[in-house]
């Protein structure tokens, strides 16, 4: 079976809802985090993360909206609205470029279309051993460095 990201809330190509956009930065939306499902995790998965990452963001290194790290393998879902109150137990969220840990929805500047990467990585590990003040990039070399594979859904978002 094909490692595999699904959604109710976000589409591959598609333009997200008003439900997953930034409240704050010049944009009014919910913040509310999309729900997420995977299926097909490869073998000898010991955990997950999930990410959300735009690209296009205008800093030189993209911008870090999403990072739950430490899902246990037995997880395949994060319904909808699950940052902050509903994630796994032992998952832990981290901080984004918004300055803090949570979901922090689409905010691009006026008039741009941004890419926006909702990620599950299957890792090889049971925890890649951070806390809550860990930077995206952070995460995202822990996950390198123990990726056994990945699944994602890009969104699009332009006001």
């Amino acid at each position: 079976m094909t490692f595999k990201l699904h959604s109710r809330d976000i589409q591959e190509g598609a333009q997200m809802a008003n439900a997953q956009v930034f409240n704050g930065m010049g944009h009014s939306g919910d913040n509310i985090s999309p729900h997420l499902s995977w299926e097909g995790a490869p073998e000898g998965t010991q955990s997950f993360v999930v990410t959300c990452y735009d690209p296009d963001a205008p800093t030189g290194s993209g911008w870090w909206h999403w990072a739950v790290i430490d899902i246990p393998a037995g997880v395949h879902e994060l319904p909808a609205g699950a940052s902050p109150n509903g994630i796994p137990k032992g998952a832990l969220e981290t901080r984004t470029d918004y300055g803090k840990p949570g979901y922090g929805g689409a905010a691009p500047p006026p008039g741009r279309n941004h890419r926006y990467m909702f990620t599950v990585h299957a890792l090889k590990v049971p925890s890649i051993g951070l806390d809550r003040e860990a930077s995206g990039a952070l995460v995202g070399f822990m996950v390198y460095m123990n990726s056994l594979g990945s699944a994602s859904i890009t969104a699009m978002y332009h006001s």
